[in-house]
C-alpha cells in the first residue's frame, strides 16, 4: 500500500491467546479469563492474551444498539426443557449437549449484568430485589426477561475492559485471514489483518484463538432501498468473518442451510418479541383475519413440528406467507386492540405508562423504528403497523444455527449421585464426534469459537453468547497448558500475507488513471458495486425475497455459476483508503460465507425450515432420510466444498413437547 496509502508498518505479535471480536462472547470470554490466567500462574505458565476488534468494544457486536430484553434467562426452569425448546424451534435439529451446557451457565452472566448495573425489571414487591437474591424477573415469554437496555453493551464491555486491563485491547483492527501451523495444517498458529485507521498490518502468532466475529449480514438484498439502503436488522457490520476465516483454515462447518427470517415492523427492522409476549399483540392480514388462528391447518403438514404447543418460527413465518401469497396482505401488528385491551383494567396514568412502554421498546434497541412510527404519524394506540418478513439472516445465537461443529461439554452425563440436578437428563456419552477433549474448540486444534460461531445450537442470544465465550475462555486456558511447549510457526511468510491483505489497494494504485473518474475502471470493481452483486445473485436464486424465499435444484446451480465468476472478479476488487480496504476484506468473507449457505442448499434435499426457504423440488420435511446434520468442510486450496450428513442424535426426551 503505497502513494494514498502509505507504506504500511507491518508489526508482529506472539501472545498465547488471542480474541478476534468485541461482541458479546468476545467480553465474556474476556471477562472470564483472568481467573484461569491465575490458576495456570500458579503451575508456573505465564500465559499472554489480547482482545482484537475491528470496531470499538462499547459499540461492538450484535447488542450495540441496545436490548429491550435479555432473552435467554431460565431463572428456577429446567435446562433440559430450554434444550427442548430449543430443538423444537429449529425442527429438530441441534445439539443438545450444547445447549444443554449453555443452560446450565447462562443465569450467572445475566446476574453479572445487573450486578454491573444493568436496569433489569421486577415484579411489584421485588424491585430492590436482585435477581441473584431471589427477586422476580418481568417476564415477556417464557425464557425472556424485561430490562431497560439502551447501554446494555457499554455497561458489560466495561466490565471486560476493567477484568482484562485496556493494555490488552486493541481495537480499530480488522482480521481478515487465520493461518495454520507450517508443521501441521490440522492446527491454527496465527492471523494477520489491519488497522482501520492507521497504516499498519498486524501479523500474530498464538497458540489458541476465540474467533466470535459475529453473523452474516448483507449477503442478500435488504428490503430497504434508496434513502434506506443498508438499513437491516441484524448488525451490518457483521460480514460472515466467523465462517468465512475459519472455513478456509480447515474448521467443519454445521447447518449452514439455516438462515433466520425475522418478522419485524416494516422499513425500520423494529423488534416484535415485546409486541407479542408482553403487549399480547396479534399479527392479522389486510382483511383484519388472524393468519395463525386462520391458517392453522398448514402446520398438520410438518409432523410432529406442527403439533407442538409453540410452532417453531419458521412454520410462523410459514403461515403468514400464505396470506402475502395469495393476495390478503399487508401484514398488521394490531397494536390498536393489544394496547386497547391492557387499557381496559387501567388508571389514566398507567395507560400513558404502557404508551410509553410501547415506544421505549423502539428507543432501547431499534430506534430507527420510532423515527419510522414518528415520521408516519403512527400512534399505536390509534393506527396499526405494517409487519413485514425480512432478508435472510445467517447466524448462530438467535432463531438460528448455522456455525461451526465445535466440542461438547465432558463433564454432562447421568451423575452417579442420583440427587444432582443433572442426574438422568443427558446420557452418560455423548455421541461419537461431539466432544474430543476442550469445549467450544473446533475440528482446527487451537480454534474456539462461541455465540454466532457455535453452530447447531440457537436460542443462545446476547445473555448466552456472554456464557459462551466465558465458557470457551476455561477451555483455552486448558488447551494452552497442555501444549506449554509448543511453538506456532505460521504456513504463509509474513509478506505473502501482506500482499494478500494489500491486493485491493493495490489494484486501485496501479489502474486509477486508467480512467477519468475513479469509479468506472476496467480493471477493478469497487466493492460496494460488488456487494450489489452478490446480493443480487443470493436474493434472485437462493431463496430470497424476489422469490418469496423459494429454491430449486436449477436455481441453485445458477447459484453456484454466478458465485464462481463473483469470486473472480472479487480478486479485483479496488480500495482508495482504508475504508473501502476494509470493505473489500468483508465482502470476501461475505462471498464464501454464502457460498457456504448455497452448497448446504443445494445438499439437503428437503425444506426442512418452511418460512425461511423452500425448496420447490423437495418442499415438505423428510424425517426419515434429513434427520440429520448437514456438515461441510473447505478445502482452501482447490477453492472446494465436501458436503456430507452427520447423524442427529435427541439427549433430550423431546415427547413432551408435542400435543
Amino acid at each position: 500500500m503505497a502513494g494514498t496509502f502509505g507504506t504500511p508498518e507491518i508489526v508482529e505479535e506472539v501472545v498465547d491467546i488471542l480474541i478476534i471480536g468485541g461482541g458479546m462472547g468476545a467480553c465474556g470470554a474476556a471477562y472470564e479469563i483472568g481467573p484461569w490466567l491465575e490458576a495456570a500462574r500458579e503451575q508456573g505458565v505465564d500465559l499472554s492474551v489480547k482482545l482484537v476488534d475491528k470496531a470499538a468494544l462499547e459499540r461492538s457486536g450484535a447488542a450495540a444498539q441496545g436490548l429491550s430484553a435479555i432473552n435467554t434467562y431460565l431463572g428456577q426452569q429446567d435446562p433440559a426443557d430450554y434444550a427442548r425448546m430449543v430443538s423444537n424451534d429449529l425442527m429438530g435439529i441441534t445439539r443438545d449437549d450444547l445447549v444443554y451446557d449453555l443452560g446450565r451457565h447462562v443465569d450467572d452472566s445475566v446476574h453479572r449484568f445487573e450486578e454491573w448495573g444493568l436496569p433489569i425489571w421486577k415484579q411489584p414487591g421485588d424491585e430492590v430485589k436482585r435477581l441473584a437474591d431471589g427477586g422476580k424477573p418481568v417476564r415477556s415469554g417464557k425464557w425472556q426477561i424485561m430490562i431497560n437496555g439502551e447501554s446494555y453493551k457499554p455497561i458489560v464491555a466495561e466490565a471486560a475492559k476493567k477484568a482484562l486491563g485496556a493494555e490488552r485491547i486493541q481495537e480499530h483492527v480488522f482480521i481478515v485471514r487465520l493461518v495454520n501451523d507450517k508443521h501441521d495444517k490440522g492446527r491454527i498458529a496465527g492471523a494477520v489483518g489491519f488497522s482501520v485507521r492507521e497504516h499498519k498490518i498486524y501479523v500474530y502468532r498464538f497458540k489458541a484463538c476465540l474467533l466470535v466475529a459475529g453473523g452474516c449480514v448483507n449477503i442478500f438484498r435488504p428490503r430497504s432501498v434508496g434513502e434506506g439502503i443498508g438499513r437491516t436488522w441484524y448488525p451490518v457490520w457483521n460480514a460472515g468473518s466467523t465462517y468465512a476465516m475459519a472455513a478456509e483454515a480447515g474448521a467443519e462447518l454445521t447447518m449452514m442451510e439455516n438462515r433466520f427470517v425475522p418478522l419485524r415492523f416494516k422499513d425500520g427492522y423494529g423488534p416484535v418479541g415485546a409486541w407479542f409476549l408482553l403487549f399480547k399483540a396479534k399479527a392479522v392480514n389486510a382483511y383484519g383475519e388472524v393468519y395463525m388462528d386462520k391458517n392453522r391447518e398448514l402446520l398438520d403438514a410438518y409432523p410432529p413440528y406442527g403439533q407442538a404447543a409453540v410452532p417453531a418460527t419458521c412454520l410462523r413465518n410459514h403461515m403468514m406467507l400464505r396470506e402475502l401469497r395469495e393476495g390478503r396482505g399487508p401484514i398488521y401488528m394490531d397494536t390498536i386492540t393489544a394496547l386497547g385491551k391492557l387499557a381496559e383494567t387501567m388508571t389514566p396514568k398507567e395507560i400513558k405508562h404502557l404508551e410509553a412502554e410501547a415506544w421505549e421498546d423502539f428507543l432501547d434497541m431499534c430506534i430507527g423504528q420510532a423515527g419510522v412510527w414518528a415520521g408516519e404519524n403512527v400512534e399505536p394506540e390509534k393506527k396499526s403497523s405494517e409487519l413485514m418478513p425480512t432478508e435472510p439472516y445467517l447466524l448462530g445465537s438467535h432463531s438460528g444455527c448455522c456455525g461451526l461443529w465445535v466440542s461438547g461439554p465432558e463433564d454432562l452425563g447421568a451423575p452417579t449421585d442420583e440427587e444432582h440436578p443433572d442426574a438422568g437428563k443427558i446420557p452418560k456419552h455423548l455421541p461419537s464426534g461431539w466432544s474430543w477433549g476442550y469445549r467450544s474448540m473446533t475440528t482446527v486444534r487451537g480454534l474456539f469459537t462461541a455465540a454466532d460461531g457455535v453452530g447447531a445450537s440457537g436460542h443462545k442470544f446476547s445473555s448466552g453468547s456472554h456464557a459462551e465465550g466465558r465458557i470457551a475462555a476455561k477451555a483455552m486456558v486448558q488447551y494452552c497448558l497442555d501444549n506449554r511447549d509448543h511453538q506456532p510457526e505460521l504456513a504463509d511468510s509474513v509478506q505473502e500475507l501482506v500482499d494478500a491483505i494489500c491486493r485491493p489497494a493495490r489494484n486501485f494504485l496501479e489502474h486509477r488513471d486508467d480512467t477519468t473518474t475513479i469509479d468506472v475502471n476496467p480493471s477493478y470493481i469497487t466493492p460496494k458495486m460488488l456487494q450489489l452483486r452478490l446480493q443480487k445473485i443470493m436474493d434472485e436464486y437462493v431463496a430470497g425475497i424476489s422469490t418469496l424465499y423459494q429454491t430449486n435444484a436449477r436455481m441453485l446451480d445458477v447459484a453456484e455459476q454466478k458465485l464462481e465468476m463473483l469470486k473472480e472478479d472479487a480478486l479485483a476488487m479496488r480500495a482508495k483508503d482504508l475504508h473501502e480496504l476494509l470493505r473489500a476484506w468483508e465482502n470476501t468473507h461475505r462471498i464464501l460465507t454464502a457460498e457456504a449457505h448455497m452448497k448446504h442448499i443445494q445438499f439437503r434435499e428437503e425444506s426442512r425450515y418452511p418460512g425461511f426457504y423452500y425448496r420447490m423440488d423437495h418442499n415438505r420435511i423428510d424425517e426419515e432420510n434429513w434427520k440429520c446434520f448437514v456438515n461441510s468442510v473447505y478445502d482452501k486450496e482447490t477453492k472446494s466444498w465436501t458436503c456430507f450428513k452427520r447423524a442427529h442424535v435427541d439427549l433430550v426426551d423431546k415427547s413432551k413437547l408435542f400435543k
